[in-house]
C-alpha cells in the first residue's frame, strides 16, 4: 500500500513525563493529515462526480470505472439489508488479486471532498517511546479501533448530544477512512464493523490489505430496521509486508457456554525479518453487571491464544474493546497471564504503569460515560513499543463528546509502532 519508509521527525516536543517525547506523524505520513486549523478542500469536479455516482449506485453494486468516479463509486456503494445472508464467506474475505489498486492519496482526496462541509480532523501526535533497542527492520504499525456500528449509532446507542446529521453513513464512513489513511497502519483491528462487504473489504483490499471478518452470532444490529447485516470484528494486514501462516476464528465461551462475542487470531510472518507473531482482535461483552462474564470470556481467549502461540513461543499482540476498566478482573487476567503481556498505552503515563484516563467518552440518556475500555496488549519480552499515538484532549473532544461532526466513533483509535527485540528470550 505505502512504499515509503517510515521516518521519525527530528523536531521532537518534550512531554511532561520524563523520557517521553511527543512527535508529529512521521514525515512521509504527514501529507495525509490536514493541519488542525485548515478548512477541508472542496472540489466541485469531485463532488459532481460523487453526486452522480451516488445516484447511479444507490442500493446496487457499482461497476468500477476510472479516476475519481471509480473511487467514489466504491465509497457510495451500499448493499441492501440482506447483504449478510448473501455472503456466507464471513470468515475469510474473497481473493482480491483481480481488483484494481487504488492510490491512497486519491482516495483520501475523495473522502475530503465528501467531507468539505465538516470541520477538519484533529491533529494527534505520536509519542516517541524508543529506548536503546535498535531495530534493523521497519516498525510494525498496529491500529485498534471500535468504529461504531452504523446501525447501533443511528438506531440504538442514544447519543443525545450528537446531531443526527453527524451520523449519516455517507459522510461518517469517509471520516473513518480518513482516520485510517492518516495513520497508514500495517495491521488494522476493528470492532463493530457492519459495513465490511460493501465498504471496508472492497476499499482496503484495493489498498493492499488482506481482510478477515467474523460477525457476532446474534448481532444487535439485526434488531435495527434497515440494518446492513451483523456487526463483528475485522482484521486487515498489508500483504506486501506479511504472509498469513494460519488463522483462527474464535467464538468466545463463558462458563462453558458459547457467547455472542468473538475474536480473530492470525499468525503472520514478517517478510522483511522472517519473524512470526500472532495478532488477535476481540470485542468483549458490554454493560455494567457483566464483569464476571467478561472475565470468563477473557480467560477463554487467553487459553486459545496460549495454544495458538505454542505456550508463548510466538510473540503476541492483542487488540480490542474489552468493555472493562483496568480495575476489572479480565484486565488483571491479561496483565498477569503466563503470556507475559503488557498494555502498550500504559507507557504514555509518567510512571509507565497507568492506563489513559479514557478511550471512550459519550453522553447517553443515562448520562455522561467516560471510560478506559480499549487496549493493545503485547509480548513485553519479544516486542518493543517504539511510539504510540496520543489521545484526543478534552478540549478537542468538546462538550458534546463523541461521536461528533469531527470524529466518527464514540471510541478513540489507538495506534502503536512495534519492533521485535533483536535477541528474543527463551520464554516470551
Amino acid at each position: 500500500m505505502f512504499h515509503s519508509p517510515r521516518r521519525l521527525c527530528s523536531a521532537l516536543l518534550q512531554r511532561d513525563a520524563p523520557g517521553l517525547r511527543r512527535l508529529p506523524a512521521p514525515g512521509l505520513r504527514r501529507p495525509f493529515s490536514p493541519p488542525a486549523s485548515a478548512p477541508r478542500p472542496a472540489s466541485p469536479r469531485l463532488l459532481a462526480a460523487a453526486s452522480g455516482a451516488a445516484r447511479s449506485c444507490s442500493r446496487t453494486a457499482c461497476s468500477m470505472g476510472t479516476g475519481t468516479s471509480r473511487l467514489y463509486s466504491a465509497l457510495a456503494k451500499t448493499l441492501n439489508s440482506s447483504a449478510a445472508s448473501q455472503h456466507p464467506e464471513y470468515l475469510v474475505s474473497p481473493d482480491p488479486e483481480h481488483l484494481e489498486p487504488i492510490d491512497p492519496k486519491e482516495l483520501l482526496e475523495e473522502c475530503r471532498a465528501v467531507l468539505h462541509t465538516r470541520p477538519p480532523r484533529f491533529q494527534r501526535d505520536f509519542v516517541d517511546l524508543r529506548t536503546d533497542c535498535p531495530s534493523t527492520h521497519p516498525p510494525i504499525r498496529v491500529m485498534q479501533w471500535n468504529i461504531l456500528a452504523q446501525a447501533l449509532g443511528e438506531g440504538k446507542d442514544n447519543f443525545v448530544q450528537c446531531p443526527v446529521e453527524a451520523l449519516k453513513w455517507e459522510e461518517r464512513k469517509c471520516l473513518i477512512l480518513e482516520e485510517i489513511l492518516a495513520y497508514q497502519p500495517d495491521i488494522l483491528c476493528l470492532q463493530e464493523v457492519d459495513h465490511y462487504f460493501d465498504t471496508f473489504q472492497p476499499l482496503l483490499s484495493r489498498l493492499g490489505y488482506q481482510g478477515t471478518f467474523f460477525p457476532k452470532p446474534w448481532s444487535p444490529c439485526l434488531d435495527v430496521e434497515h440494518n446492513n447485516g451483523p456487526d463483528g470484528c475485522a482484521l486487515f494486514f498489508l500483504q506486501n509486508r506479511f504472509k498469513l501462516v494460519n488463522s483462527a476464528n474464535i467464538r468466545l465461551t463463558a462458563m462453558t457456554l458459547k457467547t455472542n462475542q468473538v475474536a480473530i487470531a492470525q499468525t503472520l510472518e514478517c517478510k522483511e525479518s522472517g519473524r512470526q507473531f500472532c495478532i488477535a482482535v476481540t470485542h468483549l461483552k458490554a454493560r455494567t453487571g457483566w464483569e464476571r462474564f467478561r472475565s470468563a470470556q477473557g480467560c477463554d481467549l487467553l487459553q486459545n491464544l496460549q495454544n495458538i502461540t505454542q505456550g508463548a513461543k510466538i510473540p503476541l499482540i492483542v487488540c480490542g474493546d474489552f468493555n472493562a476498566e483496568p480495575t476489572e478482573e479480565v484486565y488483571k487476567h491479561f496483565a498477569s497471564s503466563s503470556l507475559n503481556l503488557n498494555s502498550a498505552y500504559k507507557l504514555l503515563s509518567a510512571d509507565g504503569q497507568s492506563e489513559p484516563p479514557y478511550t471512550t467518552w459519550k453522553i447517553r440518556t443515562s448520562g455522561e460515560c467516560r471510560h478506559t475500555l480499549d487496549y493493545i496488549w503485547y509480548s513485553k519480552h519479544a516486542l518493543n513499543v517504539r511510539s504510540a499515538l496520543d489521545l484526543l484532549t478534552e478540549e478537542q473532544i468538546g462538550p458534546n463528546r463523541l461521536p461528533s461532526f469531527n470524529y466518527p466513533s464514540d471510541h478513540l483509535s489507538l495506534v502503536c509502532d512495534f519492533s521485535f527485540t533483536e535477541e528474543p528470550d527463551g520464554l516470551l
